[in-house]
């Protein structure tokens, strides 16, 4: 319920500003609608399986399940690596240099995004690599247990790990360390002047949002990578049914908090969602409203 609720709130304020919108803040809509896809697609049938204390629906619903959430959880991360580079050039060029990445230019980045996820999720069906239910039951995503002793899913998961984690996380990190440093001889240079260090301030607080969303999704997703290469090398009944199941929650509720951040972050957000309010309040206070003619208070609010 808040990653639809807080997402949607985040896609309805974008619907309403789409002619304001900078390009760097695609991005940020294409997050949310990721976060979107596997609250919709997979949340249910996982919460279905979890009164049921079994999985619903046999293979094919897991293979589903797995592939949904191998695709949208590629698409937040690369998302989240774009964002990271774009933030870093902006930050590092001129004025007239960073007005170079325009809407078209990340829509091309968010296209290449979505087809880079789409090719690893799919691959797992072509035969390199497996999906397969979690060890405790109520959820399905890469069989990690089958690559101990497959080479077929030790290089799929290697070859995973490398370029969909470890690569994106590593220019994440340098990136904003980048744009740290950057802003902070920035905001030396300038400490005299009145007016710049309200820019270098700004500068300051969106690089913050953007840090705190990269790093509340990978300490989220932390625990359940350990989890998983600990059922690579080792049998998965090693492992407590609730020390897989809590890292898997844990995880999956990162889809959750961004809209969150967002609205502590930024002013105009939270005005967009002010406004949101006011309109859903009206609307709802116009149809309940009487509009019988013995009513004239109810007649005049129709009118």
């Amino acid at each position: 319920l808040l990653t639809i609720l807080g997402n949607s709130a985040v896609l309805a304020t974008a619907l309403r500003r789409s002619p304001l919108l900078k390009s760097p803040e695609l991005l940020t809509v294409n997050l949310a609608v990721a976060d979107m896809g596997m609250a919709i697609s997979m949340y249910p049938l996982a919460i279905a399986s979890a009164w049921n204390h079994a999985w619903l629906g046999g293979d094919a619903s897991c293979v589903y399940y797995a592939l949904m959430g191998f695709l949208f959880g590629v698409c937040s991360m690369m998302t989240l690596c774009a964002m990271a580079v774009i933030r870093f050039l902006v930050t590092n060029s001129s004025k007239s240099n960073s007005n170079k990445i325009t809407k078209n230019t990340v829509c091309i980045v968010i296209t290449v995004i979505w087809l880079y996820s789409l090719l690893w999720a799919i691959l797992p069906l072509i035969g390199w690599g497996y999906y397969g239910p979690e060890p405790f039951g109520i959820s399905c995503t890469i069989a990690w247990s089958k690559f101990h002793n497959s080479s077929n899913g030790f290089s799929f998961i290697l070859s995973m790990f490398l370029l969909c984690t470890v690569l994106p996380a590593l220019t994440i990190v340098a990136c904003y360390l980048g744009i740290a440093w950057k802003v902070h001889r920035a905001y030396q240079e300038i400490q005299s002047i009145d007016r710049i260090p309200n820019a270098a301030k700004l500068e300051k607080k969106l690089t913050l949002m953007a840090v705190l969303i990269s790093v509340g999704f990978l300490s989220s997703w932390t625990p359940y990578a350990a989890a998983s290469f600990w059922s690579i090398f080792n049998s998965s009944d090693s492992l407590q049914p609730i020390v897989t199941l809590l890292p898997c929650l844990f995880a999956k509720s990162s889809t959750a908090y961004n809209p969150f951040i967002y609205y502590l972050f930024s002013k105009t957000f939270r005005h967009e969602i002010k406004q949101l309010r006011c309109c859903c309040g009206w609307r709802a206070r116009f149809f309940s409203a009487d509009n019988s003619a013995e009513n004239p208070a109810s007649m005049m609010w129709s009118g």
